[in-house]
């Protein structure tokens, strides 16, 4: 079927085709932004005093930020960076994080989305949440409903009393808010604001879109919303956050969407939102990402570099994880620290470490995987 259809004189764009131009026309904006030389910066900082890796960041002074969060995470944000000391270079371990890919750097996205694959009853795709959630959702899914408005007002009190003071009360000064005119426009129907209440009374909301790509059909969850009284009780925050992602989920299996797109995530392989969207399903993707790093590992220390901060990375458009075994760790301390990072969605896993580290670790990552349907392929990297 012809992605360009002309009728009566108009030109018509199909789906897949737009996302395909929009996905290209955020690139370029990317690629212009970075072409502003005199906008960047050439910074060495640590992000802990006692570390001894010492990032070297060439880029723009304004995504400095970015690189201190896929290195550091969250946790770090906002802490102060700090002074190098004179160590001779041939000593230093340095990392080099640049705007500007170089040979052998890895390609770090800034965001992963976490994409369920729909196409099936929802008991088999609840099959993979543990056995508390499954108690938790039919505990408590009774007790919600979800509607779609199209009513000014209540578009105006969604967006003021409940996405907005969320995003503050998640990120601070630092939250992106979605502008007003974005949630009417997508609203009214570019795509869908969904109210969810609870016995009633209105305490979030879902705002979300079509995107097609590659002719299968995503719903793709652009932002929750919350009321002071939900996300002010942890406690409440967890039940509500995990009832209106299934009830986005039952409405796009229900709608005949081949997936269902939980959101961005920060690409970073610790970050607790995308470890939390992918107990609910998730697989990784690079959907509606555009904008990446690149991280060229030290020369002595790759392995206890990527103990301490494991990385995505992208080959071609296919991702991989890469992970350091150090000298010294226990089996069990690695299958401890790596728990929790098996992803849907790679392509590939690098274990970096020396040769004789890991070998039983390496079995225990092929079992974890052995359930998937496309597991990822495993490399060892000789590393000191």
């Amino acid at each position: 079927m012809k992605a360009l259809l002309t009728a009566a004189g108009r030109t018509f764009i199909s789906p897949s085709r737009r996302y395909q131009l929009r996905t290209v026309a955020n690139a370029l904006r990317d690629l212009l932004g970075r072409a502003c030389l005199w906008r960047w910066e050439v910074a060495r900082f640590r992000l802990q005093q006692e570390s001894p890796y010492e990032i070297l960041y060439i880029g723009r002074k304004q995504q400095r930020a970015m690189a201190k969060l896929l290195i550091g995470g969250k946790d770090r944000q906002g802490q102060p960076e700090f002074a190098v000391d004179d160590t001779p270079a041939a000593q230093r371990q340095v990392v080099v994080i640049s705007e500007l890919p170089t040979a052998g750097a890895l390609s770090v996205p800034h965001y992963l989305s976490a994409v369920v694959p729909l196409g099936r009853s929802l008991e088999d795709i609840t099959a993979r949440y543990d056995s508390e959630l499954r108690r938790s959702i039919r505990k408590h899914r009774p007790l919600y409903q979800m509607h779609q408005t199209l009513d000014d007002d209540e578009i105006a009190m969604a967006d003021r009393d409940l996405l907005r003071p969320y995003a503050t009360a998640r990120q601070g000064i630092h939250a992106a808010q979605f502008p007003s005119d974005d949630v009417y426009r997508l609203a009214k129907g570019a795509g869908r604001l969904d109210l969810i209440t609870c016995n009633g009374e209105v305490v979030a909301c879902h705002l979300g879109c079509e995107i097609t790509r590659g002719g299968k059909r995503y719903w793709s969850t652009l932002r929750f919303g919350y009321c002071e009284a939900v996300f002010s009780d942890a406690k409440k925050l967890r039940e509500v956050n995990s009832i209106t992602t299934f009830m986005a989920l039952e409405w796009a299996l229900e709608n005949g969407y081949d997936y269902y797109d939980i959101g961005l995530c920060l690409a970073r392989p610790d970050d607790g939102l995308l470890k939390w969207k992918r107990r609910r399903g998730g697989d990784i993707d690079g959907l509606n990402n555009h904008a990446y790093l690149f991280v060229r590992l030290p020369k002595a220390g790759r392995a206890g570099f990527l103990w301490d901060t494991p990385l995505f990375a992208v080959e071609g458009n296919k991702l991989t994880l890469h992970l350091g075994v150090p000298d010294g760790a226990s089996e069990e301390e690695l299958a401890s620290r790596y728990q929790e990072m098996v992803f849907g969605g790679l392509h590939k896993i690098y274990l970096y470490g020396s040769k004789c580290c890991g070998e039983q670790f390496l079995e225990t990552l092929r079992s974890r995987y052995a359930g998937f349907a496309a597991p990822p392929t495993m490399e060892r990297v000789l590393s000191n």
